[in-house]
């Protein structure tokens, strides 16, 4: 049984915005990062089941790359619209490709990491 409430994702954001922040990002793109960290969370508890998923940042020389991972092998195809334009749900993965300057999955030993690159404004 899954519980009915996603799991915090809060410290995970604050410490995105806190990393970005002190390396003198503007805001728009720490609000950018901050929404496509909270897609992939989402979809790690809802469609992988992962009741605390993992998140690993990274910023070197002007990129950040976020990943999150969960213990479902099955990886992300590519984003397709939602069969009815009224869903509620299905554009996650589209959120994630218009914020970030790369996104995909890379399979682990359990499990796989969903990740996106954004790179600082020159």
């Amino acid at each position: 049984m899954r519980a009915c409430n996603p799991p915090d994702w809060s410290t995970a954001r604050a410490e995105l915005s806190d990393l970005l922040a002190a390396a003198g990002w503007s805001p728009s793109l720490i609000g950018d990062a901050e929404l496509a960290l909270h897609e992939l969370f989402v979809n790690a508890w809802r469609h992988a089941g992962s009741p605390a998923p993992l998140v690993t940042l990274v910023l070197s020389a002007r990129c950040l790359r976020v990943s999150v991972c969960d213990d479902s092998p099955v990886l992300p195809g590519d984003p397709r619209p939602p069969a009815d334009p009224l869903s509620c749900s299905g554009r996650g993965l589209h959120l994630v490709r218009a914020l970030t300057h790369r996104f995909g999955a890379d399979p682990r030993k359990q499990g796989k990491a969903v990740w996106f690159e954004l790179e600082a404004a020159a």
